[in-house]
């Protein structure tokens, strides 16, 4: 793939498709269309427009929707100086509401309630494989075909991520086929199986190499993994549908094996590295990676949000901070270490995971003004450097000019993927997972080289699992065993401020997670020395604005003479929580509605459809 082309490919995107509404799809009977599809560099170039979509990276310029760090923020890592982001509490009045709490929901869910990329796909499927079986190769119609399928398989995936039953459509439909336009939703294991027969497909005709940065088997593979792994979960714990979970968990584990078995990736590089070079080609940790460059104008904003320079409204929360195990493989409260109940930042930077330093500040902040604690984890470390020497960030990373790669699909996704699978499949009457699978997933992931910056602040790697000793953590959800624990807090270490937290509570269904009334430490940040470490607040201007809490609980505020005992976690009075969202009539957190104006749309043309589950229609 030539990412940094995409840009100029959307003037094809145009020719065959120029609206984004289900309900107003144009004629293709055009003589661009008839004309096109004549050879494999051009199904090529149209297969390409669909890789910012569904592989975003950091974004291009600005715009940053499923961009790391910009968007994943509500969920139970982060937390917001003010009000914490809501739930959706009602019916939007469209799919383009604007309301705070659909701003939040929009954050997270995925697509919209929009199937033009669904209908963009099966164009692709229907040129390739009724106008060019002469003009292709077997191998490369199979190929083509391949990608079409994937690209419709994980639009469906994503769309029965957030809203459940879907309308399917598998073929180009006639904006005068209002029978098929106008469906209403088909159910979700129908459309499940869809996806997975065209998953299947891809996973065995895709190429294996095709170049880099375009999609292979392996890209494939390991997208398959993620899906089959979010599917198979809220089978289990949604639905609790067990035998679809078992199929779905083997899924999974059967496409994470087609990209690990091909020894062509591993864990060679370390944490920080991964999120701030500017070329990842080549590097073994990364399935699929996103290219920037600034002489085609195509860069990114997402390093300026970490450059030390910029406040920020948004940083991690003390429950975050809390999951980060230890170097000796043990939560904070088992642990063995002397010190590990010593909260402050020199003291974590030692004690905890290595990711805990490749992601943060070394030191509290008053820049990161909900929690003291600044995530560096999207820049080069050389580009703080201008902290020791003074000035102001490269200009690289200032604005939207940054040209740092991201790595799209991850080896150790690959890997999380694949354990989590074998866990829950064995819980499902599947093989035990054993100490060698757990030396080939996570204990490779630990292993994982450090910086010599890292070194230097005394980070260590920390201790592999074991299986015969898993930590006896105090603060497990006893409704998850202590594997499953330790590999979801694998999870949420490994993928702080990336895609898949909010997605990952919502397939385990533990929202609950997100209870800021049972949890307070989700709107507190890092423990803060004030009188040692930032010294320039105590100032008369902040009486009574400083507020930190200990570890009993005991809330202490800055008066102006006090600076001296204002040590403890950082907690401002702004930071405030989220209203309740679970067991409210007419209310689910888990999938989102549809707007009202969509169901009266299709009312007033005598169709039917169906409000997502657990929301009402409210169409009279």
């Amino acid at each position: 793939m030539k990412i940094k082309l995409i840009l100029i490919l959307w003037t094809v995107v145009g020719l065959f498709s120029s609206c984004n509404d289900v309900l107003d799809r144009p004629s293709l009977t055009t003589a661009e269309d008839d004309a096109y599809w004549t050879n494999e560099e051009k199904v090529r170039l149209y297969a390409n427009s669909f890789y910012s979509y569904f592989f975003v990276g950091y974004g291009v310029g600005y715009e940053t929707t499923y961009a790391p760090n910009a968007n994943y923020t509500f969920n139970d890592n982060a937390v917001l100086l003010g009000t914490q982001g809501q739930f959706s509490r009602s019916v939007p009045t469209s799919k383009g509401s604007t309301s705070l709490d659909m701003m939040w929901e929009s954050q997270f869910t995925g697509p919209t309630w929009n199937f033009a990329w669904v209908r963009k796909a099966n164009i692709m499927i229907d040129r390739v494989s009724k106008r060019m079986t002469d003009v292709l190769s077997p191998e490369q119609y199979n190929h083509w075909l391949g990608v079409g399928r994937f690209f419709r398989a994980m639009e469906y995936a994503r769309l029965v991520n957030v809203f459940g039953d879907v309308p399917y459509y598998d073929k180009e439909i006639s904006n005068t086929d209002k029978n098929e336009l106008y469906k209403d939703r088909t159910s979700r294991n129908e459309v499940m199986d869809a996806v997975c027969e065209d998953f299947n497909f891809a996973m065995t005709h895709v190429r294996l190499n095709d170049g880099a940065q375009y999609i292979n088997r392996y890209v494939v593979a390991a997208f398959v993994s993620r899906w089959a792994l979010t599917e198979a979960s809220w089978q289990k714990y949604y639905y609790e549908d067990f035998e679809r979970a078992a199929k779905l968990f083997k899924l999974a584990t059967e496409a994470a094996e087609i990209v690990i078995n091909s020894g062509r990736y591993d864990i060679v590089t370390d944490f920080r590295t991964l999120f701030g070079s500017t070329d990842l080609t080549g590097n073994k940790d990364c399935v699929l990676y996103r290219k920037y460059d600034a002489t085609k104008g195509v860069t990114h904003a997402i390093a300026s949000g970490c450059n030390m320079y910029s406040p920020t409204d948004v940083g991690p929360n003390l429950d975050l901070i809390k999951s980060f195990v230890c170097v000796d493989g043990k939560d904070w409260k088992s642990s063995d270490l002397v010190n590990a109940e010593d909260f402050s930042l020199s003291n974590l930077i030692k004690t905890r995971d290595s990711r805990f330093e490749a992601s943060f500040w070394s030191q509290p902040t008053p820049m990161a003004k909900s929690c003291y604690l600044y995530v560096t984890k999207f820049i080069p470390r050389g580009a703080l450097d201008y902290i020791q020497t003074g000035g102001a960030p490269g200009s690289d990373f200032q604005s939207s000019k940054n040209v740092t790669g991201y790595p799209v699909m991850r080896y150790a996704e690959v890997l999380l993927n694949w354990i989590e699978a074998k866990a829950e499949l064995a819980t499902l009457g599947g093989p035990a997972v054993l100490q060698s699978d757990i030396d080939l997933s996570i204990n490779k992931i630990r292993n994982r080289p450090l910086a010599a910056e890292a070194i230097a602040k005394g980070v260590t790697k920390t201790a592999a699992m074991d299986l015969t000793d898993l930590p006896n953590d105090p603060s497990r959800d006893t409704s998850v065993s202590a594997l499953l624990w330790e590999i979801r807090r694998e999870r949420r270490m490994e993928f702080a401020f990336e895609y898949s937290r909010i997605i990952d509570l919502r397939r385990w269904k533990k929202l609950d997670y997100m209870n800021t009334d049972s949890n307070r430490n989700l709107l507190i940040g890092t423990w803060v020395n004030f009188q040692q470490e930032v010294p320039s607040q105590l100032k008369s201007e902040n009486k009574g604005k400083l507020r930190v809490i200990d570890k009993n609980g005991n809330i202490t505020v800055y008066n102006g003479n006090n600076g001296a005992v204002m040590n403890g976690f950082f907690y401002p009075a702004e930071n405030v929580g989220r209203l309740p969202f679970l067991n409210v009539p007419n209310m689910n957190p888990y999938l989102s509605p549809i707007g009202t104006t969509q169901i009266s749309d299709y009312k007033s043309k005598g169709y039917t459809l169906t409000q997502t589950e657990g929301w009402p229609s409210s169409v009279k």
